[in-house]
């Protein structure tokens, strides 16, 4: 039932793109640190080639992601069939941050729709595929994204949203700093 992969095959890239939803998971290298587990909708996620991919991070209440790439670089993704045919698929790799401003940022950028409150890149080298059955996930049936980001970012506007950074990205639950919080200057307004 499981399979090992060194790396995205077509059929896999295929499977990614018709998913509306994906999860992040993170974690801290001390055992007492928090993980890290994030769903991640809207149109936010890219194969870039079969061994590498990114997202598209947006302002958020916390930055976990980002203070454990920087610590230890280990991330997975994680798809799941709602619809079709049962199957999960997990990404493992080594990710880095990516922030506006850096060298590859608009490069980066450039590969999604625009979103509100874009906050950073999360690019991953992948360094092990792997699927599973699936058997115990539900079927759901997709509707609609949710536009309440897109209304809290235009009723916080670029100021709102710069502080609202200060506030709460610049360390992890654990303390740990985020690129954010590395960079020494507050978020672009």
């Amino acid at each position: 039932m499981a399979k090992i992969y060194s790396d995205l095959t077509k059929e896999l890239q295929d499977f990614i793109t018709r998913q509306h939803i994906f999860f992040v998971a993170t974690a801290p290298l001390s055992a007492g640190g928090h993980v890290n587990l994030s769903p991640k909708g809207l149109d936010c996620f890219r194969i870039l080639s079969p061994t590498r991919v990114a997202y598209l991070d947006l302002v958020g209440s916390g930055n976990e992601t980002s203070a454990h790439l920087l610590e230890n670089g280990r991330i997975t993704f994680m798809f799941c069939a709602f619809e079709g045919a049962p199957l999960i698929l997990r990404l493992f790799g080594q990710g880095r941050t990516v922030l506006p401003g850096d060298r590859e940022w608009d490069e980066l950028a450039a590969q999604f729709p625009p979103l509100p409150a874009p906050r950073q890149v999360i690019l991953a080298e992948i360094t092990l595929v792997r699927t599973s059955c699936g058997f115990g996930v539900p079927l759901m049936e997709y509707q609609r994204e949710r536009d309440q980001v897109e209304k809290w970012a235009e009723k916080k506007g670029p100021h709102g949203l710069a502080r609202f950074q200060m506030d709460n990205n610049l360390t992890s639950l654990d303390g740990l700093a985020t690129d954010w919080g590395l960079r020494g200057e507050k978020p672009s307004e």
